[in-house]
């Protein structure tokens, strides 16, 4: 079974896909993917967490990755909750935030393996070769 990414441009969601994004805790929705989330996906300008239409915001603006991890935490939950809709992960963080995909991928590794979320290709990329590196270390006895 071969995984899915998220794409790099969504410009359409079925009824059942929600457009998942990085936000600022005012919901400002000013760039980036959230705008997109805010012209496309029915984000709320004034919202900065949580399902919004067919978008979902994750806030990335507030401080360090320990801050994202609880919000990331509990999209996880409604992800696994809402198992008949797909969730279409953007690069969160990755931009205006200026984080890198090493510091954020690791936040998503529970959602890895649920068959209803897409992560970017390049988060899947971290999250593998880092569960490949452990399972080489623990075979070595390393």
């Amino acid at each position: 079974m071969g995984l899915k990414y998220t794409p790099e441009n969504i410009t359409h969601l079925d009824e059942d896909e929600i457009f998942v994004f990085g936000s600022n805790l005012a919901g400002n929705h000013g760039g980036g993917a959230a705008r997109t989330a805010l012209e496309r996906f029915g984000a709320i300008r004034g919202q900065g967490v949580g399902l919004q239409g067919q978008s979902y915001a994750i806030p990335t603006m507030q401080g360090g990755v320990e801050t994202i991890k609880p919000y990331v935490d509990e999209f996880i939950a409604l992800a696994r909750e809402w198992d008949q809709t797909t969730f279409y992960v953007t690069r969160i963080g990755c931009g205006i935030a200026g984080f890198k995909d090493e510091e954020i991928a690791p936040l998503f590794a529970e959602a890895l393996p649920l068959y209803n979320v897409r992560l970017p290709k390049s988060f899947v990329d971290i999250l593998t070769k880092s569960k490949h590196s452990l399972t080489s270390e623990e075979a070595t006895g390393v």
